[in-house]
């Protein structure tokens, strides 16, 4: 088994991969990334296994032997499950502690399949764009289609949107949906899917870690956030093309499957982000344009007989983890 090392001599990229329970589709991302190694000399890849508890110490581990992948790629089980933020931190921490941290670090998830070029096209983009703090990467579906990738920050506009679902309030609020058209050029965004994302390294060292107060959901927003505030743009650079198998790694966001009752972590990272950057009072508004909205958009749904396609228990669910009901505390970030 390979350990987590960071090599001492200068490295373009290092990119990050929190494995849970997909060993398949982490030893499939890491063979799409053998052609970008050839394209970024001394670039590193990190994998840590968010404690799987099944095959996948070994699927992986012997994966990189056998495939010869030692000289790039490092292995590393982590003790517990702490979340996407958690995961990735584990991996990123030691290489900014290291002496030479390289200029930037890539959120890849396990799920993905990187085309060629895509590594290389978001460190050009870097290289030429020193003000942009954080880029992300055009993810696809296998045959190519674009996924929404580039949002704007999760507000009160956008929650009212969310829940009441009607042309006329969506039009009205074009200029603030959450997720804008898909562009086909380079452009500015709030932020990014952190599904691959990349960061320069002078982001952290500004504004810290990710937020592991985060189990999943939201934390990639909240980080972008936390850069602009600092200062620093985000940005969508379509000419990265990743492949994104979407809800592979988690179970929750597949859209070709029967929708699923949403986690808890679910909530509680919604809470968290509107709590933590807007406060509480804006939470409590957020919350109710959420629930009036979607509580009559399931009466329209019946009335217009249209088919059900939100998950289960949804309306409930999200009432229990209003402020409302779980109040306004929130467990403060070690990162910050």
């Amino acid at each position: 088994m390979s350990n987590a090392s960071v090599p001492n001599h200068p490295y373009p990229l290092l990119v990050v991969i929190v494995n849970y329970r997909t060993p398949g589709l982490t030893i499939d991302c890491l063979r799409s990334l053998v052609n970008e190694v050839e394209s970024l000399p001394g670039m590193r890849v990190a994998i840590a296994d968010n404690a799987s508890g099944d095959r996948s110490v070994a699927e992986i581990s012997s994966a990189i032997a056998t495939e010869g992948w030692n000289e790039w790629a490092s292995f590393v089980p982590l003790d517990c499950n702490g979340g996407f933020a958690f995961g990735n931190n584990a991996l990123i921490r030691p290489a900014l502690e290291s002496p030479n941290p390289p200029p930037y670090i890539l959120l890849l998830n396990p799920d993905t399949v990187v085309r060629p070029g895509a590594l290389k096209s978001l460190v050009d983009f870097m290289d030429t764009h020193p003000e942009a703090g954080i880029a992300g990467s055009r993810l696809e579906d296998p045959d190519g289609t674009p996924q929404e990738s580039a949002f704007r920050f999760h507000n009160l506009l956008t929650e009212l949107d969310f829940g009441w679902r009607t042309g006329f309030i969506s039009k009205l609020l074009k200029k603030w949906a959450a997720a804008p058209p898909i562009s086909q050029e380079t452009c500015q965004t709030d932020w990014v899917a952190g599904a691959s994302m990349i960061v320069r390294r002078q982001v952290f060292e500004k504004i810290g870690l990710m937020d592991e107060a985060y189990f999943m959901y939201c934390e990639e927003m909240d980080f972008c956030l936390q850069a602009q505030k600092a200062g620093w743009s985000c940005w969508y650079v379509p000419e990265s093309r990743v492949v994104h198998l979407v809800g592979q790694s988690s179970g929750v966001t597949d859209t070709k499957a029967a929708p699923k009752r949403l986690p808890q972590y679910w909530f509680d990272s919604r809470r968290r982000y509107f709590i933590k950057n807007y406060g509480l009072v804006y939470t409590a508004l957020t919350d109710v344009c959420w629930a009036s909205g979607f509580a009559a958009w399931r009466v329209r749904r019946v009335l217009q007989g249209k088919p059900d396609r939100d998950p289960p228990n949804l309306l409930s669910d999200f009432v229990l983890n209003s402020v409302f009901f779980k109040g306004g505390k929130i467990e403060k970030s070690k990162n910050f």
